[in-house]
């Protein structure tokens, strides 16, 4: 609560939280500015954020619920990066460093920036969703458009 309550009073430009119409505390609505200078430029991307009992000891999990396509965002609008990995080192991912990863230090501001710069910057070395990864990879131009499509969708269910 003490974060909500910081974040409506110092907003950040680039989105927006609030609780949810049935009050629950553990479930945030969440509104990304697709950021400027960026193929998400001109979006409006609706999100939840869902905390664990044991927040801040675990990570929250954040799914777009407006139409996404993005590498490191699954089909169903899950986003997987590393801040939202549950906290030390992971084994069977050599490429994540324990301080990538979540620290019940980080709050919900650091997460929604992490996912901001994630906008500017897919990781197209471990896609979440494979085919926005490849089409990344191997035809940029189309992926552009595609991404292009997905920002005209988010404006048109404002």
């Amino acid at each position: 609560m003490r974060q909500l309550t910081e974040l409506k009073k110092n907003p950040n430009d680039s989105f927006s939280v609030g609780i949810g119409e049935d009050g629950n505390l553990f479930r945030w609505e969440i509104m990304i500015m697709g950021p400027a200078d960026s193929l998400f430029e001109g979006g409006f991307f609706k999100a939840e954020m869902i905390f664990p009992p044991d927040f801040p000891n675990s990570p929250p999990s954040l799914r777009f619920l407006s139409k996404m396509w993005h590498p490191n965002v699954y089909p169903d609008g899950k986003v997987c990066i590393s801040i939202l990995h549950p906290p030390g080192e992971d084994k069977f991912n050599s490429q994540e460093t324990a301080e990538e990863r979540w620290r019940p230090i980080l709050g919900v501001e650091a997460v929604l920036v992490s996912v901001l710069s994630m906008l500017c910057d897919p990781n197209i070395n471990s896609p979440a969703n494979i085919d926005a990864g490849k089409q990344l990879r191997d035809d940029p131009k189309e992926f552009k458009r595609a991404v292009r499509r997905v920002v005209r969708a988010s404006q048109e269910d404002m």
